[in-house]
């Protein structure tokens, strides 16, 4: 199916909750957001991993639409973390000797070693896209972790120049995103929280990087930040310290977090040119809203974007929550947006 047509169509940022036959829940939480693999948190023998993968998928694009979300993703179900799926796929790392890095919160974390030059060398996440297109009867987005994202989840034991490997890195994104587009997915989206947690850095070349990734790359593409996984960071802070910078990039939509920091709204005026994928569902409340606080939340944003320039989402990916509460809040988000719909409808 294309992409919507509609005002407020709604989406998600990327992950649903995996089934628990298919994931240790216990052992994921253990690992946080892993850098470097996590094999343990699977809970189907190798052989039969791929096929357990493609059910829970399966499940996860069912469950989106039958909660009424417009554009739907693969849930990411085949990945132990947003980023790992992807990062350790290219040539110039090593898995086996991991570094440390401090994550934003000054968590000690291990993470991939740089030890050459880095280097997409075949297809990653084109399976799953042309997975998702195959079992999704509305609109597509399949998401992939930004080129700045990448080089600061790593040990850089090999470049002289940091710039240079986050370079490096947007290339491997670009090849990829263009194999992803030729699949038929409608959207593609890249996540960058990192460009909030070292904002000096993103302003000397996060930018630069980002819109070398989404070069060539036609069609709708998002570029997602956000202060973490609710079920990681509780304390969050109010505003975005690397905002304003992204209307700088080629990307067509920018996607914020802004329900459970109650972000101010008066921050997207400076995001005036891009279309904003603006979270309404609060991930670290487990009780499920109702879709008339969806609808004011969506109200809230209209303030300061256009009705044709806003997609409602949830602030993050869910991947930690319950299934039973991701697919209810979910639900109430795809009534909330109809409810305000009807409403400029007159």
């Amino acid at each position: 199916m294309a992409y919507p047509k509609h005002l407020l169509p709604t989406t998600v940022v990327g992950s649903y909750p995996q089934p628990d036959w298919l994931v240790n829940r216990e052992t994921l939480h253990h690992h946080g957001v892993p850098r470097t693999h996590a094999h343990d948190v699977w809970r189907i023998e190798s052989a039969l991993l791929e096929q357990a993968q493609d059910d829970g998928t399966i499940l996860a694009i069912r469950e989106m639409e039958r909660a009424g979300i417009d554009i739907v993703t693969d849930g990411e179900i085949r990945r132990e973390s947003y980023s790992n799926r992807f990062a350790l796929a290219l040539e110039g790392i090593d898995t086996d000797n991991p570094g440390i890095v401090l994550s934003s919160g000054g968590r000690s974390t291990p993470v991939p070693r740089v030890v050459g030059r880095i280097r997409r060398v075949s297809a990653v996440e084109t399976r799953d896209a042309a997975f998702l297109r195959a079992n999704a009867t509305h609109a597509t987005k399949i998401t992939l972790p930004g080129p700045f994202t990448l080089s600061q989840q790593v040990q850089n034991d090999y470049y002289k120049d940091e710039e240079e490997m986050a370079m490096d890195y947007a290339v491997a994104v670009n090849q990829e995103l263009r194999a992803l587009k030729a699949t038929g997915v409608d959207v593609v989206q890249l996540d960058e929280p990192w460009v909030r947690s070292s904002p000096e850095k993103a302003t000397r070349y996060g930018i630069k990087a980002i819109n070398r990734a989404l070069e060539g790359i036609e069609g709708i593409t998002v570029v997602h930040l956000c202060f973490g996984y609710a079920a990681v960071v509780a304390n969050k802070p109010s505003g975005y310290t690397f905002l304003p910078q992204l209307a700088d990039t080629i990307a067509t939509q920018i996607s914020i977090e802004a329900a459970q920091p109650k972000l101010d709204l008066g921050v997207l005026k400076d995001l005036s040119g891009k279309t904003i994928m603006l979270g309404v569902l609060d991930l670290g409340d487990n009780t499920v809203e109702t879709p008339a606080i969806v609808a004011a939340r969506i109200r809230a944003g209209l303030q300061f974007v256009a009705a044709e320039k806003l997609v409602p989402a949830p602030d993050c990916g869910m991947k930690y929550l319950p299934r039973d509460v991701a697919f209810g809040k979910l639900k109430a988000m795809a009534e909330g947006a109809a409810i305000v719909r009807k409403e400029l409808a007159g």
